[in-house]
Parts: C-alpha cells; structure tokens; sequence
C-alpha cells in the first residue's frame, strides 16, 4: 500500500475511539477515492477495524485490480450467489465482536447493505460516523493538492474556452459545450457538478444551469466550471458583461470581488470560519448590500465540489486549518436591479500563506 494511503486508514482509525466504534464501513464513491485513489469502482466497500488491517471486498472479477492498485487485502463474490451486503456481514462477524459498533457515511448507503447490517446486526451500534470522514478528508497532503492543481489548470481552460465563444446570439449551452470540450481534452474526469452558463435574469437563480437562452447585449453572463482529475476538483466562476452592461451591476461584481479579497485575507490557520465571513460581510456591509446577501460563502473543496467542512458562513464555528483547500466567494447580491454577478476561486491554505489554485484573471470581463 503506497505511504499516503496507509497514513490515512491509521489517521481515521485513531479517530474511531472518539466514537467508540468497532468498524467504519466505507460504500461512498468519495471516501473510496480517498482511500485507494481509484476513481472506476463499482460495488465496492472498504471494511475497516479499530484495529488491524482494513479489507476490500468487490465483485470477484475486479477482486486481483483492486488489491494490485491498492495492496488492501480483498475478497471477492460471486454474484447472484453472494452479494456485497452478506459478504460485510460474514467479514464483520469474523472480527469476533459480538454487538459491533458500526460507523456509516453520511449518504449513498444501499439499502440492501443497511437492511442485511441490521437484520444481523443490533441497529443501537449504528452511528453516523460523517464527521471523522469530512475533517479527515479537509486536510489535504502533497499528493490530494498536486491533483487540485491540476484540476485548477484544467478548469482555467475550460474557462478561457467559454469566455472566447460568449457573444450575443449565442446559447449558453453553446458556450457549455466549448468549455466542456476544452476542459476533457485538458484532462478532465467531468465535471463534479452541473456546470452553469447562465445570462440576464437568470444569473439570480439560486442553482441555475445552462440552458437554449440566447445571450443578449446588455447582459451579465456568469459561468461557473469545475473539472476532476483523478477523483479531486476545482472550480472557478467568472463574470462576463456583454456589451454595455449598467454601471450598478458592474460596481457589484467589483464589490463581490473586494469581499473574496478581504475573506482570502483572513483565511489562516487557526481562524475561525465566522472570522473569514465577517471580513467578507462588512465590504457587504458596508455598501449596504447585507439583507441581499446568503449566510454561506464557501466550502471546503478536494474529492467532492462542496465538501461539508469546512462551511465558510455567519455564526460557524469550523476552524481553518493548514492543508485546507476552500472555495471564495459563492453568493452574489440578490437584488434584481443590480444583482447576478459571481466570482470563486479555490484557494488553498498554507502554514505562512495562501495560494489560488485556479489560474485566471479576477477582472470583469468585457465582450
């Protein structure tokens, strides 16, 4: 098993007795990323002990790759026959534990594993065991930030892609394409999430995608990309004013730009996220934009596009910490006259400073 991943089953297993538990299931497509580095499983689960060695078990016919690529012991079944959830059962009483203690991700547990678990099992041992998963996960080593990197250079391609094909009379799913072509002849897995080319009114939708709408003149097209590679992201928004766009919403993607500044100032270790958002906050505050404005303003980023911690917003209390990758500044001004423009970046946070990992120009951009 290659040292960073052996270094990360020994982290979360020191961390199972904060929960008293006997095994951690791992069945989530992310957190069998973060422990083996491959990004094409299927019916797959990674079984891991307080103590000893943590096993595989998968399909039989993928069972020699996986224990080749990742030196993890691994069973294989033979399906109709056997199946993952009995496997787990069968792996799980051999570790001699009679009521076991059994941490669960978050999300995306089959049903047919959680109904054999707790058909064998006492349900009074399950525990959500998310939290030792994302704070484990928010601390990136030498070989999670190289991906990111990476990722990051690929999605500022994807960006230079979108911005040359923006023009009046042009789709936004037109641009989407360029950009997505760009981006997967870089090197992209995909994108970890629907990317969004939106114009006009649209740009004040909470989650809006691209669609057949022909950019006008006059219009604010925002386009917010993310690319994967080898399982990590990065993700990038940039605004875009086609022609002669009004002074207010132009002033408000500058403000936007002026609070991402004053947020990325206070992002150091050791800080909390509330701290990072008041910097924010009052650039809002300030300009008297603060009842049009969300409580969150970023996420820490790495194998999922949002990780769920760090959440960077008003009143948390996540700390920062050297190795994190988040991204700034989500939100736009809500405002129907003036609102719509957005800017993001991953920034990645050092012990004596911080570094963007998503190489492009910060600049309103005119077309």
């Amino acid at each position: 098993m290659k040292p960073h991943f052996a270094k990360r089953f020994q982290m979360i297993q020191a961390k199972m007795s904060e929960l008293d538990l006997d095994f951690l299931l791992v069945n989530n497509r992310e957190n069998l990323i973060y422990f083996t580095g491959l990004t094409q499983i299927e019916c797959m689960a990674i079984l891991i002990p307080r103590q000893g060695q943590p096993c595989a078990i998968t399909l039989w016919l993928d069972a020699q790759f996986v224990r080749q690529q990742t030196g993890l012991e691994t069973y294989g079944y033979v399906f109709p026959q056997d199946n993952l959830a009995d496997s787990l059962v069968r792996h799980i009483r051999a570790g001699g534990v009679e009521q076991p203690r059994i941490g669960f991700e978050r999300y995306f547990v089959p049903f047919a594993v959680y109904d054999a678990l707790r058909q064998a099992f006492p349900e009074q041992g399950f525990v959500n065991a998310s939290p030792l998963f994302y704070q484990l996960r928010s601390v990136k080593d030498e070989q999670e930030l190289a991906l990111m990197k990476r990722a990051g250079q690929i999605v500022a391609a994807g960006m230079a892609a979108a911005v040359e094909r923006v023009a009046a009379g042009v789709s936004e799913l037109e641009v989407l394409a360029e950009a997505e072509y760009a981006m997967l002849k870089a090197g992209s897995g995909g994108s970890p999430f629907r990317p969004q080319v939106v114009s006009g009114t649209r740009t004040l939708l909470t989650h809006p995608l691209a669609s057949e709408k022909l950019i006008q003149a006059g219009e604010l097209v925002v386009i917010h990309l993310g690319a994967a590679y080898s399982g990590y992201c990065a993700k990038l928004c940039r605004t875009v004013a086609v022609g002669k766009v009004g002074a207010g919403r132009r002033a408000v993607y500058e403000l936007l730009r002026q609070a991402q500044a004053a947020a990325c100032q206070a992002l150091k270790p050791g800080v909390s996220v509330d701290e990072v958002d008041r910097n924010a906050r009052e650039i809002i505050r300030e300009a008297g934009w603060e009842q049009h404005y969300l409580d969150v303003i970023g996420y820490g980023v790495g194998i999922r596009q949002s990780e769920f911690y760090p959440i960077i917003g008003k009143g948390r209390q996540d700390c920062i910490e050297a190795g994190m990758v988040v991204d700034l500044l989500l939100p736009t001004i809500y405002h129907p006259d003036v609102g719509g423009a957005r800017i993001t970046d991953c920034i990645y946070i050092g012990q004596s400073g911080n570094e963007r990992i998503t190489p492009y120009s910060q600049e309103l951009i005119q077309k």
